[in-house]
C-alpha cells in the first residue's frame, strides 16, 4: 500500500473550498494555480522561512511600485512571464499564426505612464541630451489585412535616455522626456524626431535585480523603443522595437526580442535635425482580445 509523506487530500480540500457561485473559468483557474503551487511546494520541500522569504520579495515588490514604476511586472518580465515569450505567445500565437502578420507584441515593461502628453505629429520628444544619435520616426498604421489607413490612431511612445535611465528614474531629466503621444493623419502617418536607442541594465534596487543576481544573469536589455497604439474597434498593440546592431538582442534580460521586431536604422541626408531615420508601419487587427471570461 503507497505512502505518502504529505497529507494526500489537503490539496482537494482547498479546491473543493470554493463556492457554488465561483465561475467557470475562475473555477479552472485557481483549481490549476493551486494544484501546481502546492506540487511545487511538496516537490522542493519548501520550508516556512522559505516561504516567508517569497512573501517579503513579493511585499518588496509592491512596496516599489506605483504609477511611474512597476515592479511586479519587471519580476514577471525577468522570468519570461509577462508578454514577451509565454502569455503573449499564449494570447496572440493564431493572430501571428497568418501568412500576413499583424504587427508583433511585445512587454509592456514597468516605466509606462498614464498620462503621456499628447504632441504634433513632427514633435521632437528629446530634451537636455547631448550624447545621443538624433533619428526621424515615421509610418503608418493599417488594417494588417486590408493594408488601409487608420485614420486618427493613436501612437504613444517612450524611450530611455543615453544614461540609461526614464525620466521619472531620473531627476536631471524634464518631465515627460522621451515620451509622447501622436496621432496619425488622413493618410494614417505619424512622425517625429526622438533618440536611437541604447541598451541599459533594468533597476537592480528591487527584488528584480535581487532575483537576476541571485540567478547568475546579467541585467542588460537591448536597446529598443516602446510603442502603445491604438484604434477604435481594433486590438490595441503593446510593442517594443529593437535595434538590429545591439549586442543584447539574443539574450535580453526580459526576454522581449522577436525577429519581426528588430529594425534598421538608415542615415538621413538634408534634415539638419536627424542623421538617422526609422520607417515603421504598424498593422493592427481588428477587434478585442477574448479572455474566456477572465
Amino acid at each position: 500500500m503507497a505512502t505518502h509523506r504529505f497529507d494526500p487530500n489537503f490539496t482537494d480540500n482547498v479546491i473543493k473550498a470554493m463556492g457554488p457561485k465561483t465561475s467557470p473559468r475562475m473555477r479552472q483557474v485557481m483549481t490549476s494555480l493551486i494544484r501546481h503551487v502546492h506540487d511545487f511546494a511538496r516537490e522542493n520541500e519548501i520550508t516556512v522561512d522559505e516561504w516567508m522569504t517569497g512573501v517579503n520579495f513579493i511585499n518588496w515588490a509592491g512596496k516599489m511600485s506605483d504609477d511611474k514604476r512597476n515592479e511586479g511586472q519587471l519580476l514577471c518580465d525577468v522570468i519570461g512571464l509577462e508578454s514577451s515569450r509565454l502569455v503573449d505567445e499564449i494570447t496572440f500565437k493564431l493572430a501571428e499564426q497568418a501568412e500576413d502578420a499583424p504587427t508583433a507584441t511585445a512587454i509592456l515593461g514597468p516605466f509606462f505612464r498614464q498620462d503621456t502628453p499628447h504632441r504634433q505629429n513632427g514633435a521632437n520628444i528629446v530634451t537636455g541630451v547631448e550624447d545621443g544619435e538624433m533619428v526621424f520616426m515615421h509610418g503608418k498604421v493599417v488594417d494588417f489585412a486590408t493594408k488601409k489607413p487608420l485614420v486618427g490612431a493613436t501612437v504613444e511612445v517612450w524611450e530611455a535616455s543615453t544614461n540609461g535611465l526614464y525620466e521619472q528614474q531620473d531627476p536631471n531629466q524634464v518631465e515627460h522626456n522621451l515620451r509622447g503621444k501622436f496621432t496619425t493623419d488622413a493618410d494614417g502617418r505619424y512622425y517625429f524626431y526622438c533618440l536611437r536607442p541604447t541598451p541599459y541594465p533594468v533597476p537592480d534596487d528591487g527584488p528584480a535585480g535581487k532575483l537576476l543576481e541571485l540567478m547568475d544573469r546579467h541585467p542588460f536589455r537591448p536597446a529598443h523603443i516602446h510603442l502603445l497604439v491604438t484604434y477604435n474597434d481594433y486590438r490595441p498593440l503593446t510593442t517594443q522595437i529593437f535595434d538590429r546592431r545591439d549586442q543584447y538582442l539574443t539574450n535580453d534580460s526580459v526576454f522581449a526580442v522577436k525577429d519581426s521586431l528588430v529594425v534598421d536604422f538608415i542615415p538621413r541626408k538634408g534634415d539638419p535635425q536627424a542623421a538617422l531615420e526609422l520607417e515603421y508601419d504598424v498593422k493592427l487587427v481588428p477587434g478585442n482580445v477574448k479572455t474566456n471570461g477572465a
